[in-house]
């Protein structure tokens, strides 16, 4: 199985300064390009699950394999 890894720059809402980066692994349906495309839904998923936090960029990515799934 082919995977993409979505990694979110993030920052506390109330601290912009204390940022981190997350990494959202998940099935590709084809290319980077591809993942582009379908990033901003699961963006928005994940930015309603996590309140505090203010997503500041992000980018699709080959992963690396150390990531857990």
């Amino acid at each position: 199985m082919n995977m993409v890894d979505l990694i979110l720059r993030v920052c506390l809402a109330a601290q912009p300064n204390n940022c981190r980066d997350e990494h959202l692994l998940f099935e590709s349906r084809g290319s980077l390009f591809q993942c582009m495309i379908l990033a901003p839904a699961e963006i928005a998923k994940w930015s309603a699950e996590h309140p505090a936090l203010k997503i500041i960029r992000w980018k699709c990515a080959t992963p690396d394999g150390s990531q857990r799934i």
